[in-house]
């Protein structure tokens, strides 16, 4: 669940009854920080992703060309609490822009990261890797896990895909954590690929939201089915008969 989630943490929790993490942003007010975390420890999230490759908001024209903008009524529900003062408003670029700007840090360091591991008893995640050195300094900090992402592709164009850097921060955790991947999963066939190269697991998002603005709830059931029996129908031609035995040689 998103930080900048419309719905808040605790409404969440009373409907739902799988597993939930939390991504999650640090603040310049360390004291905001600790209250989201206090916050979904309280609600029964498991995990913290601690979302590391936004310092500032990147230049995200297909926003600007769409005149992006939350509907009224929509907000950032997690952060209607005291410690935020007024609600930001995100209602198009600048909004979230100044957001961020007002907001969040922009001078992590790793330090950061074990200072978060201080205040929870939950796993931390560390989200937006996409280089082996980066890898093994999460791990060095206390992560438990490595979530290589790219934010979408909207924070810098051109980035590296994460297919691409998958490998590369598999073999620099070597096994110490688990690693997910984030970013361009389409297809069945494309979660196939990224255990193939070593994820623990996949992370979807955008065909998450087509399937909710396309028919709500049902839309985005029949979205993750049809991710569940592509990918299904992949490992039995791939000749698969566990996720186990989907190894690295079956990549080109």
């Amino acid at each position: 669940m998103s930080t900048l989630s419309n719905t808040r943490m605790e409404d969440v929790a009373k409907v739902s009854s799988g597993p939930r993490w939390f991504q999650l942003y640090v603040y310049k007010d360390r004291g905001v920080t600790r209250s989201l975390v206090q916050r979904a420890e309280a609600a029964g999230f498991t995990a913290l992703e601690l979302t590391v490759d936004a310092p500032v908001l990147g230049q995200r024209e297909a926003d600007l060309r769409n005149h992006f903008h939350l509907p009224h009524g929509l907000t950032a529900a997690n952060l209607n609490a005291p410690e935020f003062g007024q609600v930001p408003d995100l209602a198009g670029h600048s909004g979230l822009a100044d957001y961020f700007a007002r907001l969040q840090d922009d001078n992590l360091t790793w330090r950061d990261v074990e200072w978060l591991r201080s205040i929870t008893k939950l796993p931390v995640l560390v989200k937006g890797v996409g280089r082996g050195d980066d890898a093994q300094n999460a791990v060095q900090s206390g992560a438990s896990g490595i979530v290589v992402s790219n934010h979408g592709g909207r924070q810098l164009d051109t980035a590296r895909p994460t297919i691409r850097a998958l490998p590369e921060v598999v073999e620099a955790v070597a096994g110490r954590v688990e690693v997910l991947v984030d970013g361009g999963i389409r297809r069945g066939t494309d979660v196939l690929k990224a255990i193939a190269l070593g994820a623990r697991a996949v992370q979807v998002g955008r065909p998450v939201l087509w399937g909710l603005a396309v028919e709500g709830e049902a839309g985005v059931r029949h979205v993750l089915e049809l991710l569940r029996s592509e990918f299904d129908l992949a490992m039995a031609l791939c000749g698969c008969r566990t996720v186990g035995e989907i190894t690295r040689d079956l990549i080109g």
